[in-house]
């Protein structure tokens, strides 16, 4: 069961269309695997479009004279009507592309927001696997996170924003387990320890590096950057 959700703040700015790839389609993922946020944003889409449609559609109709209100009349409503309603005939939709990736023998269907986008060849740590989704988008960095079953990432924290959107398998910290489809954003407020006991494959988005911050894991902060 999904616990996790995006803010309403994060729903509204990707219907509007104000985030960045790596991060709207975190949100698309997770809507796909969420029938409680898919309402949410058809709602939001609907009040934005009859927004749009009042504020640069409605106004070039406004009636302010005698000569106005005589072209309205003479109008045929209903073969406008007829005009716009009336449709091409309907091409049969393509099946959407399979897409996988596999890691370690084990093999993931994408999900759709995935399937298009270049993916660079995967870099393996110890338990952990990643592999960089290729949106050139600077500073932030976006990835599919493989850890295998009783892999985890050491205690950390975020020198930016960290979001987690769990695909497949499972994973907890200190503040529970997540599930697939569950979306998890952080930032340098919260410190914590993911483990997987089974393992597990997550869309991840960045903007700057992990800080470890417990025992020899520290050491590791100068490649904090690679990991996700």
């Amino acid at each position: 069961m999904i616990k996790h959700h995006p803010k309403f703040e994060l729903l509204q700015s990707f219907v509007e269309g104000e985030l960045p790839a790596s991060l709207a389609a975190g949100v698309a993922i997770h809507a796909d695997m969420c029938s409680h946020c898919q309402k949410k944003i058809a709602q939001l889409t609907e009040q934005v479009a009859e927004t749009s449609f009042e504020s640069s559609f409605l106004h070039q109709f406004s009636v302010n004279d005698q000569d106005d209100i005589a072209a309205l009349q003479a109008l045929d409503i209903e073969q406008m009507i007829d005009g716009i309603t009336e449709m091409e005939p309907a091409v049969p939709a393509k099946p959407p592309e399979v897409v996988s990736v596999t890691f370690k023998g084990n093999n993931y269907q994408l999900p759709r927001a995935l399937a298009n986008m270049p993916m660079a060849s995967t870099m393996n740590l110890g338990k952990l696997a990643r592999a960089r989704v290729q949106l050139d988008e600077g500073e932030i960095h976006t990835s599919l996170l493989h850890i295998e079953p009783g892999g985890g990432v050491p205690h950390h924290t975020h020198n930016g924003f960290e979001l987690t959107v769990l695909l497949a398998g499972s994973f907890s910290d200190e503040q529970g387990e997540y599930h697939p489809g569950d979306f998890i954003m952080l930032d340098g407020n919260h410190h914590h320890n993911p483990v997987s006991a089974q393992g597990c494959l997550c869309y991840t988005v960045v903007n700057d590096s992990l800080h470890f911050t417990q025992g020899i894991n520290r050491l590791l902060n100068p490649i904090g950057s690679f990991i996700y």
